[in-house]
């Protein structure tokens, strides 16, 4: 008996109709991007162990428990990337970016891979839209993020998604408040879990970004870092909200948003989706968009002192709020072409490729068989139109096109098309590139 082998737990198979809605909004975000001057980079899916555990943090829940690493055959450390941006910061130190330009805008759109609980929207393979502006520490720049996560999220046409903002200012604003958390935290380290402890010596800021149940209300009590800023983070972050409100873009204040990786810095934020009904396409509400500043990431891997911005989002979980709002729509042919047994079917196969070549969308069922399947067929793919190229067609030189979504008795049901002017009619109802 043949093995019968299954996908690998918590990695997903993408297929349609559902791959069109992932289309759209790749489609979207290379378009929107654009006009904002960011360019796509691709990194490997697999980077030195190293640079990870420098970058998100050794004591994050992402190096501890949840990246896929192993040796390679030469006894290197390597990992599955957990997250987007410290292969970016690794690409832009090791082809000396910095070197050739003043400021840089990237994105990148890909598999990211994490060994975690499995909930609503989150996998162990997923994928991450994500985007990084090198070179500038001006607050204009976190908004530009910020706008370009707004917009995106406004095309795409995405419900009850709130941007909750916070500060987390620079290393001079840190060992007061770390030692502020210490003092906080301290009395309760002995009901403490061994993970919660670790993090507690190691960093306390991270407490601020658990989810235990026993510390839920000591987070919600803790010390802001708000009240710590030293004057220039608090100058920077004034005007970041003071640009925020001109772009119309509102937020929500939110003091205890520290973000789950130690490369922040300044400005954070967060998109959350929080639905205003009890419905939710995520079982619960939910963060879709992260990001913030880190100016000193570059440094800390090597690079030259370059300050840097950006945001990642799970794309799994938007298309997953784009589908409960609306199906996935599939980009059927314009036109299917219904042949018959005998040598006008190849005439009428070579027809087809020759309007696939010519830009349009057009299909025919390549097993041939009964008129009344391949109208079936017709209907399943989607097709607009339906038509029969068979000798009485030819001889006549005009097809008669079916509209296969109007009811048998609407006036408009049938189209007569001049054989000779095939071409001619699809350009004018489907223009070359477009699939109706």
């Amino acid at each position: 008996m043949s093995q019968k082998f299954a996908g690998v737990k918590g990695m997903n198979d993408l297929l349609p109709p559902q791959i069109a809605t992932w289309q759209r909004v790749e489609a979207t975000a290379r378009a929107l991007f654009a006009c904002y001057g960011y360019q796509e980079i691709r990194t490997p899916i697999v980077e030195d162990t190293a640079l990870f555990v420098r970058s998100v943090g050794e004591v994050t829940d992402i190096v501890k428990k949840e990246m896929y690493t192993f040796d390679d055959k030469g006894g290197r450390s390597i990992t599955l990337r957990p997250e987007g941006t410290a292969p970016a910061a690794r690409a832009y130190i090791e082809h000396g970016i910095a070197n050739t330009e003043p400021v840089s805008r990237w994105f990148y759109l890909g598999p990211m891979f994490r060994y975690e609980r499995m909930k609503t929207g989150r996998y162990r393979q997923f994928y991450q839209l994500g985007a990084e502006a090198y070179g500038s520490g001006d607050a204009s720049m976190d908004v530009e993020v910020i706008a370009l996560a707004w917009e995106f999220f406004r095309r795409l046409g995405v419900p009850d998604v709130v941007l909750h903002l916070n500060s987390l200012g620079d290393g001079s604003a840190r060992p007061a408040y770390v030692e502020a958390l210490k003092a906080h935290f301290a009395p309760l380290t002995a009901s403490m879990s061994e993970d919660a402890k670790q993090t507690f010596e190691r960093n306390p800021m991270r407490l601020l970004d658990s989810k235990e149940e026993g510390l839920a209300d000591p987070i919600a009590k803790a010390p802001a870092i708000l009240d710590f800023l030293d004057e220039a983070s608090r100058k920077h972050f004034e005007e970041v909200q003071r640009l925020l409100a001109k772009l119309s873009i509102p937020w929500t204040l939110d003091r205890r948003l520290v973000r789950g990786l130690d490369y922040y810095t300044r400005t954070t934020f967060e998109f959350i989706y929080q639905p205003k009904s009890g419905d939710s396409a995520l079982s619960t509400a939910g963060t879709v968009c992260g990001g913030g500043r880190y100016d000193g990431l570059v440094h800390e891997l090597g690079g030259p002192e370059k300050p840097a911005v950006g945001f990642a989002m799970g794309l799994d979980r938007l298309v997953m709020l784009l589908e409960a709002g609306n199906a996935a729509q599939v980009a059927g042919p314009t036109l299917f072409i219904g042949t018959f047994d005998g040598p006008l079917r190849e005439d009428a196969v070579a027809r087809v490729m020759r309007l696939r070549n010519a830009g349009y969308h057009v299909d025919f069922d390549p097993r041939g068989g009964k008129l009344k399947r391949q109208i079936e067929r017709a209907a399943k793919v989607g097709a607009r139109y339906f038509t029969t190229w068979g000798e009485k067609e030819v001889q006549a030189g005009k097809l008669e096109f079916k509209a296969l979504a109007l009811p048998d008795d609407h006036p408009q049901k049938t189209t007569t098309v001049e054989l000779a002017g095939l071409e001619a009619w699809l350009a004018l109802n489907a223009p070359p590139g477009k699939a109706s």
